[in-house]
């Protein structure tokens, strides 16, 4: 029975708070859309001065994919690696059953 009371008491706790999500979704929590004035236009523009210092984006895209081939590499290294070296100690266990069970 206290289950039941449970349960009732949290779906009305959540039915309250879902109204009140439902209330403050319905007030706009940004303002109405203005212009931009003079100064604010002047901060946005391009400034001729400092384009020698901005990244080109087709040298930096050619950097991240070679960052990204490079990583590939390393990764498939280690896997290849990891397998050599297992199988080699399979081997040597196979090698090692096979001189011991002669005996």
């Amino acid at each position: 029975m206290a289950f039941f009371l449970q349960k009732s008491s949290l779906a009305n706790y959540l039915r309250s708070s879902y109204q009140k999500t439902e209330g403050s979704l319905a007030v706009p929590s940004r303002a109405f859309h203005v212009e931009l004035g003079d100064r604010e236009k002047a901060l946005l523009a391009e400034d001729p001065s400092l384009r020698r210092f901005n990244s080109y984006k087709k040298s930096v895209r050619r950097l991240k994919r070679i960052g990204d081939v490079l990583t590939i590499v390393v990764v498939a290294g280690c896997c290849y690696e990891i397998y050599v070296k297992a199988v080699m100690r399979e081997e040597a266990r196979n090698q090692a059953k096979a001189s011991g069970g002669s005996e």
